[in-house]
């Protein structure tokens, strides 16, 4: 149990360091791409000074890279004459699988209190490999896994080191659906059949298939351009702000993915607001605006099939977390996500049993299923008969 924690800690360091930088390991036969010394944002603040808008996050240079700069065969199907429009939105959702390069900007744009002075905008980037766990027409599941290469101070590459990172799955013209509130609170929303014609809803759950947000939107085809862009909706805090920020507690705005030649783009419109709750009366301040750029480029090299090995070993346990999720999404028009049981995060668990199924190389379903079961229980607040933590 000890060397199972110790393990768990380490890949929870190495999920962390992917938002500080990471390096991958150098190939012989690949042209080193050069990297600038000192980033900064292609718009910014024109009249504050390079240091006050210098980006937080990633701090190293990286290593070598092949991106895959043909077109690739995935757009080219989905600009296939004679198809349908929902055969394009599909071909659109498939069309982000594949390996990428990451990267992750964002900058706050406007501010909404007195004596406003913007933060530092926001950089990282990593290696990620995007698979279809699941493809049944009207649904697609797409799960994303960080594989990360280290170099220590001795030159020695270490790696690749695996994590599950985020899961996205879409739903054509979704009706029932669990929209974030505030406080680690969800609810459910059914929405008319008249008002889902033709959309798709995209739901995102974080590293351990807990929810994050749900939102419905529309894929747009036009002049060999496919793009999807949301509903406006609300949000938790991502990993990049509730470990450095505490002034507010909800993001509200709207997304568009853009799907391109080598890969595909994810802009994000967000406000950044302060939701106080009373007995009385509900307080919102609206703090900031912020803009988002997360790209993802096709690699062709270094191989990132380490990921694919990740999950021959542990698919079946985290389809497990899944179904247990369906059944809590089934049975509850509201629940509330605690953020700690017993000093230890949500994730901390399902890793803990994902690595030990994984060093053991067998799984038993009916030991896991219960536990998956148990850590539910334990985090979540289905009665809402007390307060839970914060976000």
């Amino acid at each position: 149990m000890i060397d199972i924690k110790l393990s768990v800690l380490f890949l929870v360091s190495s999920f962390l360091w992917i938002f500080l930088g990471c390096q991958h390991a150098p190939s012989p036969e690949i042209t080193r791409e050069k990297k600038p010394e000192n980033r900064s944002m292609a718009f910014s603040w024109p009249f504050l000074s390079q240091e006050s808008v210098q980006f937080r996050g990633g701090m190293t240079q990286g290593g070598d890279i092949l991106l895959a700069n043909n077109t690739d065969q995935r757009w080219l199907d989905l600009q296939e004459p004679g198809i349908s429009d929902f055969e394009k939105d599909r071909r659109s959702i498939l069309n982000m699988a594949g390996s990428f390069r990451v990267s992750f900007q964002f900058i706050e744009t406007a501010g909404f209190v007195d004596n406003y002075s913007p933060p530092r905008p926001y950089f990282s980037w990593g290696t990620e490999k995007v698979q279809v766990l699941e493809d049944r027409g009207d649904f697609i599941c797409l799960q994303h896994t960080l594989v990360m290469f280290f170099k220590d101070s001795s030159g020695t590459i270490q790696g690749p080191m695996v994590m599950k990172h985020w899961r996205q799955d879409w739903t054509y013209q979704d009706t029932d659906l669990h929209l974030y509130e505030v406080q680690r609170k969800w609810s459910r929303k059914n929405f008319e059949e008249s008002d889902v014609q033709g959309k798709w809803s995209q739901a995102v759950f974080q590293v351990d298939d807990s929810p994050r947000y749900e939102v419905l939107g529309r894929w747009k085809h036009e002049n060999g351009v496919s793009f999807w862009k949301s509903d406006f909706s609300g949000r938790p805090l991502p990993r990049r702000e509730f470990s450095v920020r505490k002034d507010y507690n909800l993001l509200e705005g709207e997304h568009q993915i853009t799907i391109l030649p080598t890969g595909w783009l994810h802009e994000q419109n967000n406000m950044k607001v302060n939701v106080i709750n009373d007995q009385s009366s509900t307080q919102t301040q609206y703090l900031a605006k912020e803009t988002g750029f997360n790209r993802y480029e096709r690699i062709s090299d270094p191989s990132l099939s380490a990921a694919d090995d990740y999950w021959e070993a542990t698919s079946d346990y985290w389809k497990d977390v899944r179904k247990a999720w369906e059944v809590v999404y089934a049975e509850n028009d509201t629940f509330i996500l605690s953020s700690n049981f017993e000093d230890r995060k949500l994730y901390e668990y399902h890793f803990g049993h994902a690595h030990e199924i994984e060093q053991s190389g067998t799984y038993d379903p009916d030991k896991y299923k219960k536990l998956i079961d148990q850590t539910l229980d334990n985090f979540l607040d289905k009665k809402l008969d007390k307060e839970k933590d914060s976000y």
